[in-house]
């Protein structure tokens, strides 16, 4: 499902992190849809391959790339920038799950959590502060989740981890505005993605029915959030910045 105009994003390159599947890969499939020139980046080669295979038009690349540390995440994104050439757009969808109770969390998993979403967005924003990387009045979007402001039982780390992203999304904004740059991210009712499918693997129907309904819409789709990206990364969020802008078929009113 692509509701932009095919040539909405013509003449523009975004880096799409965690392209490999999920809402990374729908997002990329929109944003080629739109016109725009996609560089993938993920873990997994073989998944990565896959998505750009699929994209509609040319131009596309990936690149293997373990985002979990800030320093070398900034480095890496530059020297991507260098090779080719600066970015319209980021979006920022690489991140790992994790549920678990707090008495049972270790630094680990600690470490594991906030190295794939947060320290990463870190990494992005420091490459993205340099004007080699992102052009003035481009856009930067960042995956959250609801649960960055709503608390749930056993999601402590991951909770903490977006709302460290959804942090620093504001100051962020301040710091880049007078380049014209954008900065929002995206906080996330549950999904129906692989991630979904980890996450509620083991529960009982009942169970997993009873968390969709408290969705006023239902499970959402990855095509519900690449639609917001998209708005967010082209030229109809030009207005937009500093926000973490909802999407959760109703989540958040229960």
């Amino acid at each position: 499902m692509n509701i932009f105009k095919s040539d909405a994003l013509s003449g523009s390159s975004f880096l799409v992190t965690g392209g490999s599947s999920g809402i990374g890969r729908a997002t990329a499939t929109m944003i080629a849809a739109c016109g725009g020139r996609v560089i993938l980046t993920g873990r997994n080669a073989e998944r990565l391959h896959e998505t750009r295979e699929a994209l509609l038009g040319e131009g596309h690349m990936y690149a293997v790339f373990d985002m979990q540390e800030a320093d070398a995440t900034s480095d890496w994104l530059k020297s991507l920038a260098a090779q080719h050439g600066e970015f319209s757009g980021i979006f920022h969808a690489a991140g790992i799950e994790l549920i678990r109770p707090v008495r049972m969390t270790k630094q680990k998993q600690l470490e594991d959590v906030f190295s794939s979403s947060l320290f990463s967005a870190f990494g992005i924003a420091r490459a993205a502060s340099q004007k080699s990387v992102l052009r003035d009045g481009s856009s930067l979007v960042f995956m959250s989740s609801v649960a960055s402001s709503n608390g749930q039982i056993g999601m402590t780390a991951y909770s903490a981890a977006k709302a460290g992203v959804d942090g620093l999304v504001r100051s962020l904004a301040c710091e880049l505005a007078p380049r014209g740059i954008r900065v929002n991210s995206i906080a996330a009712g549950a999904v129906k993605t692989s991630m979904h499918d980890r996450l509620t693997k083991g529960n009982a129907d009942s169970a997993t029915s009873a968390y969709e309904d408290m969705h006023l819409l239902g499970f959402g789709e990855a095509d519900d959030i690449a639609a917001a990206a998209v708005f967010l990364l082209a030229d109809t969020g030009r207005w937009i910045t500093g926000t973490n802008l909802v999407v959760d078929g109703g989540y958040k009113v229960r």
